[in-house]
């Protein structure tokens, strides 16, 4: 009788492993080969693991989504006051790790994959409308105490919001300059006075 072989690579590192390789080179620059490389398993335990690699993108994505949802949830968890809250979600995108890729996998998905790939461009749709969602949550309650404006609905500021931080997103990719993109985020954030 023949025993299956356990698996000899711990599955949720070689994931992280390909999500950042995702993450950095996109999906269409990524070949099989950077995947099996970067991830450190031969080709076959990676079909056989997760499947093809529009399935590994797809997990990769999920992965990074998940991740990116517990930073920011924690990041305005506490005791502090709901604009500076805000503000943490934006100072996060600009003064991220070194050790991270530039900018935000899902926001990569959204301009290289969302016109021809509808599975990604509905996960995309999905994790940015949970940060809206999370923003909008914060509006509100900043609104209740007072310390956000009323002048507008909290849906609306979202949106806008968070079109900000996508556009931020974009930008930590090609510019240097940090306190150009914190006076971004200030000149944004007036809009909660």
């Amino acid at each position: 009788m023949m025993m299956a072989r356990s698996k000899e690579f711990d599955i949720d590192d070689v994931l992280g492993k390909a999500m950042n390789i995702f993450w950095q080179q996109g999906y269409e620059k990524t070949s099989m080969q950077d995947l099996v490389a970067g991830m450190g398993i031969h080709k076959r335990s990676m079909y056989d693991t997760f499947g093809d690699k529009h399935t590994l993108y797809i997990k990769a994505m999920e992965r990074f989504a998940a991740i990116n949802a517990s930073r920011m949830e924690s990041r305005t968890e506490g005791d502090i006051p709901v604009k500076a809250a805000i503000a943490l979600l934006f100072e996060a995108v600009i003064y991220k790790s070194e050790a991270e890729p530039k900018g935000c996998m899902l926001v990569n998905t959204a301009v290289e994959l969302s016109n021809h790939d509808p599975e990604a461009a509905a996960r995309v749709q999905e994790a940015f409308l949970n940060t809206e969602s999370l923003i909008e949550r914060l509006v509100l309650q900043g609104q209740n105490t007072g310390e956000i404006t009323s002048r507008l609905p909290a849906a609306a500021l979202a949106a806008c919001l968070h079109n900000a931080l996508v556009g931020i997103r974009v930008m930590v990719k090609t510019a240097a300059d940090q306190q150009k993109l914190q006076t971004i985020v200030d000149t944004t954030l007036a809009v909660l006075d």
